[in-house]
């Protein structure tokens, strides 16, 4: 073999172990990020855990538009003008609260007057500025486990949320109906209005239906509310509701390599996320328990149940927040700021619009002084956001 066939030989052997070097740069550079394996974000766990199972965009004026509807969410647009609904009901009869398990705390002042009003809004189930309340009239003291036997089997007058409560002998407040109690009274209520839009005629006449049935089994005389009033009513608080809701979501998209789902929920969870019983989805707890999570971040649900997650490419996050459900005093879109700059910079990612596009940072402070004025109204019609009433008439 002569000299040139040797060269050109070595420079064959040599070029070959460049393309091949060069391939596997090229592999794994566009590989998805995985998480660290000494920092795995279950630890051996269960991926998901059913008791932070929470709740689940668009609707601020002139400098919300970076918000997106949340493409794993299952939502209506929002038109007040045109009467449709505004907004998405995930779970009807489910509260859109998050029990959070708690660690040992030491109990404070402040603490113990949140727990003392946290059981006091837990009382007020039926109010009148959102429900259409009928008064039950009973001779004689009925027992709850009378009350239970006739109660209508169902929590619902078509999409709208339906109750009894009964006026307790012992405590003097009323409350749902228990076994072991007596009442001296009822009252049976319907909301009036939700993200599905306003209690109608029909909805109206099932409520009536299903307390009328009760009051006549326990021989009471029932008070109703006059119909056209109260769906009057109904249309007005919607159209209130409608314009004053707000979802919030925006996009994490990486800059270069794809995300693996392990390596999402690792930088997640650094930033306080916990892991719930929908694949794809975590959530951002609130210090109080009762609460909606703070935030909501989703991504490819068939992603996160994918065989080979170190290997599966998600190109896109979502960070979402139900306005109306927490509040202001705990300064949710604040947090979603900081999330977001802790996100991109620990998984080199940027922000961006529904349609992919980059945002700047600036984009958001817009937002907060809108964000600001949604909760003075919410505030002036005592729908504060995070409320009771608020997080039963936005959901």
């Amino acid at each position: 073999m002569s000299t040139l066939q040797i060269s050109l030989a070595v420079a064959g052997v040599i070029l070959l172990g460049l393309i091949v070097a060069y391939n596997t740069w090229l592999y794994r550079r566009n590989a998805p990020k995985r998480a660290d394996a000494d920092t795995r974000v279950n630890d051996g766990q269960s991926r998901f855990d059913p008791a932070l199972d929470g709740v689940d965009v668009t609707n601020l004026p002139e400098h919300a538009h970076a918000s997106a509807a949340d493409p794993l969410f299952d939502s209506t647009p929002a038109s007040a003008e045109s009467g449709q609904t505004w907004g998405a009901d995930a779970a009807l009869d489910a509260s859109p609260a998050a029990d959070v398990e708690q660690g040992t705390l030491t109990a404070t002042p402040e603490s113990a007057a949140r727990i003392a009003q946290q059981h006091a809004e837990r009382k007020l189930a039926l109010d009148g500025l959102i429900d259409a309340i009928a008064p039950i009239r009973i001779e004689n003291v009925v027992t709850g486990d009378a009350a239970l036997m006739v109660q209508p089997t169902t929590r619902r007058a078509g999409s709208k949320q339906f109750r009894i409560e009964g006026l307790n002998g012992a405590s003097g407040e009323w409350e749902t109906v228990r076994a072991g109690q007596r009442y001296s009274a009822f009252q049976g209520g319907v909301q009036l209005a939700n993200r599905l839009g306003a209690l109608n005629e029909i909805e109206f006449s099932e409520f009536v239906a299903k307390v009328q049935g009760f009051g006549d089994a326990l021989n009471a005389a029932v008070d109703l509310p006059d119909m056209l009033h109260e769906v009057s009513r109904a249309r007005e608080l919607d159209q209130f509701a409608g314009e004053h809701d707000a979802q919030l979501s925006f996009m994490l998209r990486p800059r270069r390599a794809a995300w693996s789902p392990g390596y999402i929920e690792q930088h997640a969870a650094a930033a306080g996320f916990v892991s719930v019983a929908m694949p794809g989805r975590m959530q951002l707890p609130s210090a109080t328990p009762t609460h909606a999570p703070l935030l909501t971040l989703v991504y490819d649900a068939q992603a996160a149940q994918a065989d080979n997650l170190d290997q599966t490419a998600v190109h896109e996050v979502w960070l979402s927040l139900d306005v109306p459900q927490v509040p202001r005093t705990e300064e949710p879109f604040a947090r979603l700021r900081e999330v977001v700059q802790q996100l991109c910079e620990g998984m080199d990612g940027m922000l961006c619009d529904q349609n992919g596009y980059q945002l700047l940072p600036q984009v958001l402070d817009p937002i907060a002084a809108d964000l600001d004025k949604l909760y003075d109204k919410l505030d002036s019609r005592e729908l504060s956001a995070g409320s009771m009433l608020a997080r039963r008439l936005f959901n």
